[in-house]
């Protein structure tokens, strides 16, 4: 049987150190809000002769809009987000680049007013707030008949924080390098992890659930063991599944869905770590007051292997 339960604080301490890496990494990077949460307009281009990115930024910046992104697709175009354009404004702006390089072709332009965004961001933290009070209470609710079911939302709701915020920590670091944006799409990406980690959460939970009320062990620790090794083949064949189906989304659907994938990749990765080394962890930790053993060494480990 592989002992997991006496590993815990190891398992602990790597968790934490995620954890502070993703802060350290949001507080440094941040997130870029796209335009559906911070408004602006976004028009994607092609030029009929070979435009160089430099040359497209001086032109833009010659009409006054110095302060615009320009990011090039992967058919040869170019996006180019600037503030709110009225369909005038943006009529002009590709008549001057028709001047300046030659026939211009519109692929997509978008534009979100303040307001909308303003309303956007709101409904998307709401939506994430609300999935979380649910999640505990389900969990809480769930598990009733248990010794301190409060016990067993609250770390599923723990677990599922260390996921969200890895997320955000590494999609921040890479957004800094290669310019991503959040968007609806992140949004989604970041529930749907919620989602599938609190599955996995709460399949390990209730294997435990049954094996206390057969009574395999006095030791709750003992009985957590047994139910992630029970139960560990499953959480990682469905994990392992998963992460072909999230890669092709990646590799073969586009940019389209490019923030969703990112997300929800290293989100099914981290839910997987939680799932089996935090969650069920904390409930031992907590079972037996061990939040101070996390910055002591010199206690033993206990031996959950043994019945």
């Amino acid at each position: 049987m592989i002992n997991i339960v006496d590993k815990r604080f190891r398992f602990f301490w790597v968790a934490l150190g995620l954890v502070i890496f993703s802060a350290v990494a949001l507080g440094a990077f941040g997130l870029k809000p796209g335009i559906e949460l911070s408004s602006g307009s976004m028009l994607t281009v092609n030029f009929a002769q070979t435009v160089n990115e430099d040359e497209l930024n001086q032109e833009l910046e010659t009409l006054g809009y110095g302060g615009a992104i320009i990011q090039q697709t992967g058919t040869g175009g170019f996006l180019i987000r600037t503030a709110e354009l009225s369909t005038q404004a943006k009529n002009d702006l590709e008549n001057s680049l028709t001047n300046r390089f030659g026939a211009v072709t519109e692929a997509e332009f978008n534009s979100v007013s303040p307001m909308v965004a303003s309303e956007t961001a709101r409904n998307a933290g709401i939506a994430i707030a609300v999935a979380c009070v649910g999640i505990l209470l389900y969990v809480t609710w769930a598990f009733r008949k248990m010794p301190h079911p409060f016990r067993y939302g609250v770390c599923a709701l723990l677990a599922l924080g260390h996921d969200a915020l890895l997320a955000l920590g590494i999609f921040a670091a890479l957004g800094s390098v290669l310019g991503w944006e959040i968007n609806l799409m992140f949004i989604t990406g970041i529930l749907a992890v919620l989602g599938y980690s609190i599955n996995n959460t709460v399949v390990v939970f209730d294997r435990i659930r049954e094996n206390l009320q057969r009574g395999i062990s006095p030791d709750l620790a003992v009985v957590v063991n047994t139910s992630l090794s029970e139960t560990l083949t499953r959480s990682l064949n469905t994990s392992l599944t998963t992460l072909f189906v999230v890669l092709a989304l990646l590799l073969f659907v586009g940019a389209s869905i490019q923030n969703f994938a990112v997300v929800l990749l290293i989100g099914v990765i981290a839910g997987t770590f939680s799932s089996i080394c935090v969650a069920p962890n904390l409930i031992v930790a907590w079972e037996r007051r061990e939040a101070k053993r996390l910055f002591r060494r010199d206690e033993p480990a206990v031996d959950s292997s043994q019945g």
